[in-house]
């Protein structure tokens, strides 16, 4: 199995910072990476209260917040992310990102071009705002439903998306959510994010078309092509030794299966996509037990804190392990779907190993 990796420093496209908040306003937030990495999408999420999750984009702008929790449209607030800078961000005193005294956690990405995505056929929709990088496989692209079965989305990334998140932003919908080892045909289901239902079967969502190299097909349903609605896509397509979106097996035991990524995991997230179960969050920036190797976690669907929420994952050189009988994360002959992005190549592009922590 190839352990090279296409990108030797993933701190200049993906990090994540913990922090702790003032409760005054211009907080500006440094990340902690050798590399500065200017963010052009951040999500927060405060540790220590019940707060939404806070998702911001540099295409929408700062102030303006979607939540992966809620349904809601979005909303623009300008006491939360106020600005996005050359290594962070800055934020205000709305208890959601910057309480004093409170931990927070933040994902970070970066994206960065915004000229070069093309509409070729009468039925492709023309974003109306993008920001797009094909060498990190990462673009998020604003656009307006137009409600035509046949309809393509352009997504300049010149490989096929393996993850996709879909949220209408004037309207209160669901996030639809794509992810390519969701069930035998993934171009006929989804998943919201912002529940725990067990994935659904309809085409009217991506077309019942796989995405490929240049478009996503969207179909009719109003919760991503609403005729004349707004809405914004972030999508992702798996880079070698950066980013992963697979899927494995539980087997319900503390000696988990091993899944191999190619690198070490910053960030994962899983969901047992064929019953209701969490979407669960790990970070490599949280505190942990070095013996029991419990972590502590988020739920991207719910506001809860990760106070006494732990469960056993370990973060390896070139993968993750699970150490947990938890159903959420290791039922006993249950399917799981995860998203990981990376701290660490397992070897770089010269073939020199990366050490790990």
């Amino acid at each position: 199995m190839a352990a090279y990796t296409t990108i030797d420093d993933p701190e200049a496209f993906f990090q994540c910072k913990g922090y702790v908040g003032n409760g005054s306003a211009n907080n500006a937030i440094t990340f902690d990476g050798s590399t500065d990495m200017a963010p052009d999408f951040v999500w927060i999420k405060n540790r220590d209260a019940t707060d939404s999750h806070c998702l911001f984009d540099s295409v929408r702008g700062a102030t303006k917040v979607l939540n992966s929790d809620t349904n809601a449209l979005e909303t623009t607030d300008a006491d939360t992310l106020d600005s996005f800078t050359s290594d962070g961000f800055q934020v205000d005193a709305d208890v959601k990102v910057n309480t004093n005294t409170e931990d927070y956690m933040s994902w970070n990405w970066k994206a960065g071009t915004t000229s070069g995505i093309t509409t070729n056929a009468a039925t492709d929709i023309t974003p109306s705002g993008y920001s797009f990088n094909a060498t990190s496989g990462f673009s998020i692209i604003e656009y307006t439903g137009n409600t035509d079965a046949t309809t393509q989305l352009p997504h300049g990334l010149g490989a096929v998306p393996h993850y996709i998140m879909v949220k209408n932003v004037s309207h209160a919908d669901n996030w639809y959510v794509y992810h390519h080892k969701n069930t035998a045909a993934p171009e006929t289901d989804y998943l919201h994010i912002n529940l725990t239902n067990a994935t659904y079967d309809a085409d009217g969502i991506w077309g019942d078309t796989a995405p490929d190299s240049v478009n996503i097909t969207l179909g009719t349903d109003p919760g991503v092509n609403d005729s004349g609605r707004e809405n914004i896509a972030y999508v992702w397509t798996e880079k070698q030794g950066f980013s992963k979106f697979g899927a494995y097996v539980g087997n319900g035991n503390v000696d988990g299966p091993f899944i191999y990524c190619g690198f070490k995991p910053a960030y994962i997230v899983i969901k047992e996509p064929d019953a209701v179960s969490a979407w669960i969050v790990f970070s490599n920036k949280t505190p942990f037990d070095t013996s029991t190797f419990e972590k502590p976690r988020l739920v991207a669907n719910a506001t809860g804190t990760d106070s006494g929420s732990n469960l056993g994952l370990d973060f390896l050189s070139n993968g993750f392990k699970l150490r947990e009988t938890d159903t959420d994360i290791n039922g006993s002959g249950d399917d799981f779907i995860y998203i990981a992005f990376a701290e660490a190549p397992f070897v770089n592009s010269e073939g020199v190993p990366c050490n790990a922590e």
